[in-house]
């Protein structure tokens, strides 16, 4: 019975692939169109409960064994030891994976647009080429430049990437405005709005740690990427409360919907600026120490 319940509780990676998978459809299905009466609708939630089961058993038992014997193969590798000890590379390596995906995300908005007529998809396709954009610069200086030294020249990229980056607070206005007046907005169903709002806390939080973590390297081109990559997180904690006040705000009055909506929108806005600000002053006092220096050599 031991081992019975010990196979039942760890199944193989493959088979909780597949149960993630059965129950992220099922689990919409149940809710939607089958009905709290449906046979379908019970296996649904029952597999759905030991999903989460054994999901959970995996990550707090299996998965922390595994990731020790995965981060010893990676270290045996040449590129993969020095993309765990070489923070420089690190950096250089995911600059061009985050752009990788917002020129994706970028092209997914611009094809809903032509698709669904909508100008809510062209101000996320604005918005994620704006990011795509000021990782582009600082992937190019880092492929022409060794990080840490050309301080003028990782000072004089940042002080350009922080000027774009105050350009995010009119596509965020945008979109505020179209979620307050027009009822446009974010929407996860099912499941999916549960590992969206996981995964939304988990970037904000190791964003807000590498910013912290990055600071002792004093390079201007790492403290941008990690401020970039926190501004979006910050743009999506309000992705996620607009789709969890669509989800579950139906008993919630409107114009109390529209406060939470209005106030965290002046603060993702205000938070963009004031670090956009903080780069743009810092940067040039910094670029004119240094030419000072040069001049007086």
């Amino acid at each position: 019975m031991k081992n019975f319940f010990k196979r039942l509780l760890f199944p193989p990676l493959w088979m909780i692939a597949v149960l993630v998978i059965f129950s992220a459809v099922t689990v919409p299905l149940a809710l939607i169109k089958w009905g709290s009466e449906s046979p379908f609708s019970y296996l649904a939630y029952v597999v759905a409960f030991y999903t989460v089961c054994a999901v959970t058993a995996f990550f707090c038992v299996v998965f922390p064994k595994k990731y020790k014997e995965i981060k010893k193969k990676i270290h045996s590798t040449a590129i993969g030891n020095r993309y765990m000890t070489d923070a420089a590379f690190r950096t250089h390596i995911s600059l061009y994976l985050s752009l990788s995906f917002n020129l994706i995300y970028a092209g997914v908005n611009i094809l809903s647009f032509v698709l669904y007529k909508s100008v809510w998809f062209v101000f996320l396709a604005v918005y994620y080429f704006i990011l795509a954009v000021m990782r582009f610069l600082l992937a190019h200086f880092t492929s022409k430049n060794k990080i840490g030294e050309n301080l003028q020249g990782e000072f004089k990229i940042a002080r350009a990437c922080s000027y774009i980056l105050l350009t995010v607070n009119f596509i965020l206005s945008a979109a505020v405005l179209m979620i307050l007046y027009q009822n446009k907005g974010f929407e996860y169903n099912g499941i999916l709005i549960y590992v969206m709002a996981m995964y939304t806390f988990y970037v904000t939080v190791m964003s807000i740690i590498n910013i912290v973590k990055y600071r002792k390297y004093k390079s201007p081109v790492m403290t941008t990427a990690k401020i970039i990559t926190f501004s979006a997180a910050l743009v999506s904690m309000l992705a996620l409360e607009t789709a969890m006040l669509s989800q579950f705000g139906a008993d919630m009055p409107q114009q109390s919907q529209r406060l939470m909506i209005i106030f965290t929108g002046a603060g993702v806005s205000a938070a963009v600026i004031f670090m956009s600000v903080y780069m743009i002053v810092r940067t040039a006092k910094e670029i004119k120490q240094l030419r000072s220096i040069k001049n007086g050599k």
